[in-house]
């Protein structure tokens, strides 16, 4: 399997600039079956991932250290920063136990001071607009989606040739975002422009190369090979470079985003802001004496069409759980639940702009949570799984790290639940989480608190009452022939008479 850099490489000379197979084959030294090979592949997606090996594991409790030293050498004249060799022989002085092999030191050390002292150069692009071109760009917003304010992310797109734009708006900015966003829109327009010009985000650019090179991450290099178009990048600092999608950042906020957006879903929402910028575009240009629909499509004549097989746009990624089946994402800000059967294991995840899907070994769904975004500690915290586990096991309860989460109203209830009564609660428990969250399933606890009802079948018709949508029936209409009654007035002297005749019993 040939890089991703070299396969754009085959490409570009194939598609941009027509040379034939056999040559492209005798310029790179390739077998001219790889280069066609290259050139028909129309299925970019990216392999099932394999399970992430930690560089070096056996150095852990050392790391930090030598990530220190190295700091401190950014400090220290050239000629007196650490080795290999010099780290290799610190840690066997001063680290008592320390027994990793020079090779391991070594390998660890290339890492960390690459990435220590490497230093991206600005590199210069020229800039021509033309027709089928687009500009991309994040824009921040701040909106109510089921009466909850958010602040979120938008991805901005312009063709500059006809000024012609879309945003579709998203909870935070990344991968995942941006390519749900560039595929909603070429969906949309049913079609895929030639170049696309960006900004130097981390999320796409790992590294600015000498002589405006950019390596782009893996990603996002599948990504562009499937939908075929060239990706541009502007001089570190000059988003001037691309000012028509940084003046449609401002124009869209104004115009499609004031008042505050509201709404209950954010897919819903998005559609309606592709219909709107439709309507836009039927105004003049600002140059022009032409609507903005009308030069566009010039752009839409320098576009290609949509490739034939789906792209999955969504992250892969494994992770290894704790004791309390949890993990953490974002530098361990957020924290999401699995569950106690998959404590301290390995687990895989998808992760989409709105979700963050775990499965198992198998690729079966485990549990989802809504993603979260921030730089503030947060959790997500879905509960079934473990309930659910719990309730086979209900004497392992109170030893298990499940208890210590619990909240105290329904720690309380379980305290005053029989033994033999515990798993059925559990397993009840579960099954309202399943159907209609946890924070109703704890709702019902605090109404049987104030009930004193211990029993399953009591919690199952509490949360009947309160939270089952149980739609008003109709009158039942009666047939032509049967008349209508008046209803009886209610007269309970006879029962006052039957009952004084009784045998009077004494209390």
């Amino acid at each position: 399997m040939l890089t991703m850099d070299k396969v754009h490489d085959i490409r570009h000379r194939y598609f941009a600039e027509g040379e034939k197979i056999s040559h492209i084959a005798r310029t790179l030294g390739l077998d001219w079956k790889t280069v066609q090979k290259y050139v028909d592949m129309d299925d970019f997606n990216e392999p099932p991932p394999k399970p992430e090996r930690r560089l070096c594991p056996k150095l852990d409790p050392y790391k930090p250290t030598i990530d220190e030293w190295l700091i401190e050498d950014k400090q220290a004249p050239r000629k007196q920063r650490h080795t290999a060799q010099r780290v290799f022989n610190r840690l066997k002085k001063e680290c008592p136990g320390f027994n990793c092999s020079y090779r391991t030191v070594a390998t660890y050390y290339a890492k960390r001071h690459k990435e220590i002292f490497s230093q991206a150069k600005v590199g210069y692009l020229p800039l021509e607009h033309h027709p089928g071109e687009m500009q991309a760009d994040f824009g921040t917003a701040d909106f109510y989606e089921n009466g909850t304010r958010k602040t979120g992310k938008y991805l901005d797109v312009s063709f500059p040739y006809s000024n012609k734009g879309y945003l579709q708006l998203f909870y935070g900015e990344n991968m995942e975002c941006l390519l749900e966003g560039l595929v909603a829109i070429f969906t949309h327009i049913r079609a895929v422009p030639q170049e696309i010009w960006f900004d130097n985000t981390k999320t796409i650019v790992t590294k600015v190369i000498k002589g405006s090179g950019r390596e782009t991450t893996e990603r996002f290099n599948r990504f562009r090979e499937h939908y075929c178009f060239q990706a541009l990048f502007t001089n570190i600092g000059a988003g001037h470079e691309k000012g028509s999608v940084e003046k449609k950042v401002g124009y869209h906020r104004k115009n499609l985003l004031v008042p505050l957006p509201r709404f209950l879903s954010l897919v819903d929402f998005n559609k309606e802001l592709l219909q709107l910028c439709e309507e836009d575009a039927l105004r003049e240009h600002y140059r022009h004496n032409e609507t903005i629909e009308e030069l566009f499509l010039e752009d839409l004549k320098h576009c290609h069409p949509l490739p034939e097989i789906e792209f999955d746009q969504s992250g892969k990624k494994t992770v290894t759980t704790n004791n309390w089946g949890k993990f953490y994402l974002n530098k361990e800000m957020h924290e999401y639940s699995v569950s106690p059967r998959h404590a301290n294991t390995i687990v895989n995840l998808k992760l989409t702009s709105s979700l963050v899907i775990v499965l198992d070994e198998n690729y079966r769904e485990i549990v989802r949570h809504p993603r979260l975004y921030g730089d503030t500690k947060q959790q997500s915290m879905n509960w079934f799984p473990y309930l659910r586990q719990l309730s086979m096991h209900p004497r392992a309860l109170k030893y298990s790290g499940v208890y210590d989460m619990m909240p105290p109203t329904m720690k309380q209830y379980l305290m005053g639940c029989s033994n033999a009564e515990t798993g059925k609660i559990l397993k009840v428990l579960a099954e309202l989480t399943d159907r209609t969250g946890f924070e109703s399933a704890l709702g019902t606890i605090c109404q049987a608190l104030r009930y004193g009802a211990t029993d399953a079948d009591s919690l199952r018709n509490l949360h009947r009452r309160l939270y089952a949508d149980m739609p008003e029936l109709p009158p039942m209409p009666l047939s032509p022939g049967i008349p209508a009654l008046s209803q009886m007035p209610a007269d309970l002297t006879s029962y006052d008479v039957f009952l004084g005749k009784g045998d009077v019993i004494d209390a």
